[in-house]
């Protein structure tokens, strides 16, 4: 892959702005979408659990708890489909102009990440009402957050250059995000599940991602890879995700020679 020089930096910003654009167009609301779709899924989930199935009582400021791995998951789960079509999406656009294939990727990346930030500032709000004090603590999500959009960027990378070829994947990844949905601790406190399966389950990037901001911003109450399997297998998570970035990589750069081809 080529590197982001001021040229595809520029091409990288405009399609951005076009997808941000096209997304809300003809929509009365427009971009409070972004915010309102979370908010709604959170009001429905808020009270289902909470109020019917008494989840979450345990857990210190837990709607703060909740809209968190909500934002977090539906930022990764935007990122990865709009992902994996982005590059047919936009065949006759790489037919007819020379550009780097993975910024059609990474556009629709960065394009959910501008969501994420826009849905992180209501949550950040909603924190402060709860009554967290924010700490320096809150300075490590910077880094969570990198690690998140990494893994995304990563799965999106695969299943671009896999759906180019095999239609079908898009209605597999729809399966597996649901499954993955709620085998990950996001409407339910990890507490919830019998403690011989936190390790296991904390070893999904997605789970020690979200678990781990949970920590940092909302409660230290949170159970999260470094207390259950120490601090050399805390590092597991993030070491796969290494690995992805750059299996998923190599993979689209080899494939990428032929998408004109297949799309």
């Amino acid at each position: 892959m080529k590197y982001l020089t001021k040229k595809n930096r520029a091409i990288l910003r405009e399609m951005v702005s076009s997808d941000f654009k096209v997304r809300y167009q003809g929509s009365a609301l427009g971009y409070l979408w972004s915010l309102l779709r979370p908010l709604f899924m959170f009001a429905i989930l808020y009270v289902v659990f909470v109020y019917v199935f008494k989840i979450g009582r345990g857990i210190d400021h837990f709607p703060a708890y909740l809209l968190l791995g909500i934002v977090l998951w539906n930022f990764f789960t935007e990122a990865t489909s709009m992902g994996m079509t982005a590059v047919v999406g936009k065949g006759d656009l790489i037919r007819k102009i020379s550009i780097p294939r993975y910024l059609v990727v990474v556009s629709t990346s960065a394009s959910a990440l501008i969501n994420l930030m826009l849905n992180l500032a209501v949550v950040l709000a909603i924190v402060l009402f709860n009554g967290v004090m924010p700490g320096v603590s809150w300075l490590w999500v910077l880094l969570i957050l990198l690690e998140l959009f990494i893994l995304a960027q990563a799965v999106a990378f695969f299943l671009a250059a896999l759906f180019v070829r095999f239609r079908d994947v898009v209605y597999i990844w729809e399966v597996l995000t649901q499954a993955a949905f709620y085998a990950t601790p996001i409407l339910y406190p990890l507490q919830m599940v019998p403690e011989k399966f936190h390790g296991w389950l904390l070893l999904n990037p997605a789970a020690q991602i979200i678990q781990d901001a949970r920590q940092v911003i909302v409660t230290p109450q949170t159970i999260t890879t470094w207390e259950v399997w120490g601090p050399v297998m805390a590092f597991m998570p993030l070491t796969l995700v290494i690995l992805a970035a750059l299996f998923a990589t190599w993979y689209f750069k080899t494939q990428s020679k032929s998408f004109a081809e297949n799309i």
